[in-house]
């Protein structure tokens, strides 16, 4: 009895998926008023419902109803650390027990919300824990957008502060869920859902050249990554494989066109390994390719996953990168890493249990 009732659940389709204009189609063909519509997104979205019965200025006979035909796969916390300095890391529980990680990141005033677009990942990044797992599937869009809502639940709850930034930087790679980040992104800026400023938003990519093209096309107000970490190819392909397909000379095409229509910077993330990326001949390189448009370079602290056997380039090698590029005219920051010691750094999210089939 209870597997049948979990199966006609899992079957109904979440209300989510909908669109507005959808869901006053499907309103009016039921006999309701167009006007209920507004009022049913806005408990969706702006007030995040995770249930039906928590829309309590609409009709029981209308919840009833829309109990019967959808669901809200509303996305719940399953496990919650809290590191030393402060991240907390959360393991998110899906509709259909897959699970992907999300890391809240506080600093001063700033409290950063990292979230997962895919569960696991494809492109077997050889520094990334994520890359050793398998992908199972896209998260859709009101996934997405629910990492947010526990995340902003967390930083009140712990800080008395909201959100103040979101970097698509989690599990997945975002460019290869394109159509569910850019909703989830729309969702997020909208008046209707948590009107939050795409200017606080940032999508990190692996760099898939012709996503990062379409992103520019589209009008995406978010701001954009690349995760570089070598700028020559043969070193690249060694630790992305992406870049066997998408290289160098493609992605300076496609970063070219983005500058072009968006006039925005760009920020690359660069990891810097010791004995593999971090000579001042590596500095060289990177300075020709950050000539290519405007941008700002973020030098990572690389954080050990058990998968690998990289170590992070010694404090005199790091200065005099720094220098070298900073002597040149770049922008420069070196992010130190929050959160290693639950493994919610940069590089080290990856569930440990077997996925669901």
């Amino acid at each position: 009895m209870t597997l049948i009732a979990d199966i006609n659940i899992i079957d109904k389709k979440d209300i989510r998926k909908l669109t507005l204009d959808d869901l006053k189609a499907w309103l009016v063909e039921n006999g309701e008023k167009p006007f209920r519509a507004k009022q049913v997104y806005e408990w969706l979205w702006k007030h995040s419902a995770q249930s039906f019965a928590e829309m309590n200025n609409v009709s029981l006979a209308l919840r009833e109803k829309l109990e019967q035909n959808f669901s809200i796969n509303a996305v719940q916390v399953a496990t919650e650390q809290l590191s030393n300095d402060g991240t907390i890391k959360s393991a998110f529980i899906l509709y259909d027990s897959n699970i992907v990680e999300g890391v809240l990141i506080p600093h001063d005033e700033r409290k950063t919300a990292c979230v997962s677009s895919q569960v696991g990942c494809s492109l077997s990044c050889k520094f990334c824990a994520t890359g050793y797992m398998d992908r199972v599937r896209n998260l859709d869009a009101a996934e997405i957008y629910d990492q947010v809502v526990r995340i902003n639940e967390q930083s009140l709850k712990q800080y008395n502060q909201p959100l103040t930034n979101i970097v698509y930087m989690g599990m997945g790679e975002p460019m290869l869920n394109y159509a569910n980040v850019m909703k989830s992104i729309e969702r997020i800026t909208a008046h209707d859902g948590l009107g939050m400023a795409a200017r606080r938003i940032t999508v990190s990519t692996a760099g898939i050249a012709k996503m990062i093209k379409k992103m520019a096309d589209d009008g995406v107000k978010a701001n954009l990554a690349l995760s570089l970490h070598a700028a020559n190819d043969e070193k690249r392909n060694q630790i992305m494989p992406i870049n066997e397909t998408n290289s160098l000379e493609a992605l300076k095409d496609a970063l070219k066109h983005y500058h072009q229509i968006t006039g925005r910077k760009v920020t690359y993330e660069y990891i810097v390994f010791d004995n593999f990326n971090d000579t001042l001949q590596d500095a060289e390189e990177l300075l020709r390719f950050s000539k290519v448009i405007p941008c700002k370079i973020n030098l990572i602290e690389y954080n050990p996953i058990e998968n690998a056997d990289f170590v992070n380039t010694d404090d005199d090698r790091l200065q005099a990168f720094i220098y070298y590029l900073a002597d040149r005219g770049l922008q420069v920051n070196v992010r130190r890493s929050r959160g290693k010691d639950i493994d919610a750094a940069c590089g080290q999210l990856a569930v440990k249990e077997k996925q669901p089939a």
